[in-house]
């Protein structure tokens, strides 16, 4: 059973840092694209970066310069995220694209989320 397990949240005051981790665990073949999604109070939920297996990465305008997406061998991806902004408030989930050890199909897998709230 693959699990995805984010740490790393909690509150900070606008302008400061925090740094998400999230760990694949479990039985799979590969890691295809990994990412980070946020939801805040009553608006959807929005993609705010993610990063391919060949290490290509995109990001959402609003948090581009601040935010910085990384991995590792495929079972780790981090978001480094500064000049945190109030608007910045959401819960956080990651994402990964996994690939299955037996069939070799792609199957989508997300963390449980984790809280990130920025305020003075």
């Amino acid at each position: 059973q693959v699990q995805l397990v984010e740490s790393g949240g909690g509150l900070v005051q606008p302008g400061g840092s925090l740094r998400l981790s999230c760990v694949a665990s479990g039985t799979f073949f590969s890691t295809s694209t990994m990412g980070w999604y946020r939801q805040a109070p009553g608006k959807q939920r929005e993609l705010v970066a993610y990063i391919t297996s060949s290490y290509v990465t995109n990001y959402t305008d609003s948090v581009k310069g601040r935010f910085a997406i990384s991995r590792d061998n495929g079972k780790k991806v981090l978001l480094q995220m500064n000049s945190l902004k109030v608007e910045d408030t959401a819960v956080y989930s990651c994402y990964a694209r996994i690939q299955e050890t037996y069939s070799r199909n792609y199957a989508d897998y997300w963390g449980q989320g984790t809280q990130v709230t920025v305020s003075s």
